[in-house]
């Protein structure tokens, strides 16, 4: 039996509960905002391709595909986009339907689930799809066994910013971040809430986030997840992590329990670093833009701490999104060149900028990196140096890995407001990651 259309199933009443997410409409002409519709038949091979993003990235992806179209006259690409919050429901209803993308971005903690599935095509077979210009480690971020679901949209990983601006207000030395620890992180916040008075505390960290607490226990030693797909980590680390954070929330270094709402906003502008709350955070460093934008201009870039200390590197080469072709595609060849288009040509990378990332090839980020506006050329240049170095690989996320940020989430307030002890939280998440990534 053929199952290649046989996607994430839902029931019927949470695909009702998804018609009811379409987006607005997009003034572009090309893209519609919010899955679903059909073009018109031209006698043209019609590709969809959805992703999520902002208008911005809409038109600058567009500028893109319309060189795509000028060189294969042939195929129209027909696109759609949506905020980043409904994507994930949009695109399983899509697959649930039997009406899946040809070209989709995939979310890395998504791309083994939909793997297994067989419902994604595997690029090995197809040499056309040349990934030559990119890194093992690149590319073993669509790798799932023997076989290429998925090739990174652009390339980052995450970084500590901190707003000089502040810093030099107070009096407060940025630290080097090529070589700090947590102990010199947790000494820099306190100083600076000390010096401005509690005006303006030293950091915040999301204690929740994955990505950052994957870095935590690489430092560790442990693979948060490991190459075939299951949880590495321990209560140990869990637990260590959450005490680093109850210690310097205790100590004045991070704002008290309910300052940071987690429902505030995920945008630059939202953050409480551009509210001047805060001095320092963690941020994917295709971010530094926005932020820097959003915070005056004096933001600098930083490595994670810890990296120099412990027995293992824990900062490594990611994606915020994967493109991935769906192996019911009735036109793999022709999704195949254009994904390889938006790999591996240069001109259109120049337009495109580096929106999704610093460009997984090599060759075309180190010939685009001198025309990019200062802020993405210093975080371009930030993932050049890392690619140097050794570094741990990242693999996919386990199926079930999407629901780890949600446990994270309620023992982090747990912990937070005091009603759970760092130890706890560990073992309870351990316990409950356990049950959701479970073969």
């Amino acid at each position: 039996m053929d199952d290649r259309h046989d996607g994430p199933r839902l029931d019927r009443r949470r695909l009702l509960g998804l018609a009811g997410l379409t987006g607005l409409a997009a003034t572009l002409p090309a893209c519609s905002r919010g899955f679903g519709g059909k073009g018109g038949d031209d006698g043209k091979i019609e590709l969809n391709m959805v992703w999520w993003g902002d208008a911005q990235r809409a038109e600058l992806t567009q500028k893109a595909l319309d060189m795509f179209q000028a060189a294969h006259p042939g195929i129209r690409v027909r696109t759609e986009y949506q905020d980043s919050s409904p994507y994930k429901d949009k695109l399983a209803a899509r697959f649930a339907a039997g009406d899946p993308p040809d070209l989709m971005a995939m979310r890395f903690d998504s791309l083994r689930e939909y793997a297994d599935r067989g419902t994604l095509l595997d690029l090995t077979p197809h040499p056309e799809m040349n990934q030559s210009g990119l890194t093992s480690s690149a590319r073993a971020l669509g790798t799932v066994g023997d076989k290429s679901f998925g090739v990174p949209s652009g390339l980052n990983t995450i970084g500590f910013i901190v707003d000089k601006g502040l810093t030099d207000k107070f009096g407060v030395a940025i630290p080097d971040g090529n070589t700090w620890s947590w102990d010199d992180f947790a000494a820099f916040a306190q100083q600076v809430t000390k010096a401005s008075g509690g005006k303006v505390y030293g950091a915040s960290i999301d204690a929740w986030t994955v990505a950052n607490l994957l870095v935590f226990a690489r430092q560790r030693g442990e693979d948060f997840f490991t190459a075939d797909g299951r949880l590495g980590a321990t209560a140990a680390t869990v637990t260590a992590w959450y005490q680093l954070v109850a210690d310097l929330r205790k100590a004045g270094g991070v704002p008290p329990a309910g300052f940071i709402d987690q429902n505030n906003g995920t945008s630059p502008a939202q953050s409480y670093l551009a509210k001047k709350s805060i001095a320092s955070q963690i941020i994917p460093t295709n971010n530094l833009l926005g932020y820097n934008q959003a915070c005056g201009g004096n933001l600098q870039l930083l490595r994670v701490p810890g990296e120099t200390q412990g027995p293992r590197r824990g900062q490594s080469i990611d994606t915020p999104a994967l493109w991935s072709i769906a192996a019911s595609s009735r036109h793999p060849a022709e999704a195949v060149t254009l994904l390889n288009f938006l790999i591996n040509d240069t001109e259109a990378a120049k337009v495109a900028g580096v929106t999704r990332g610093v460009p997984a090839s090599r060759t075309v980020a180190e010939t685009i990196t001198s025309g990019l506006e200062p802020d993405n050329k210093r975080s371009s240049e930030f993932l050049a140096a890392l690619q140097k170095e050794k570094l741990p690989e990242s693999y996919p996320y386990p199926v079930g890995a999407s629901k780890l940020t949600n446990i994270l989430k309620t023992l982090t307030t747990e912990v937070e407001f005091g009603r759970m002890s760092p130890a706890d939280a560990g073992k309870q998440f351990i316990a409950e990651a356990q049950k959701a990534i479970a073969p």
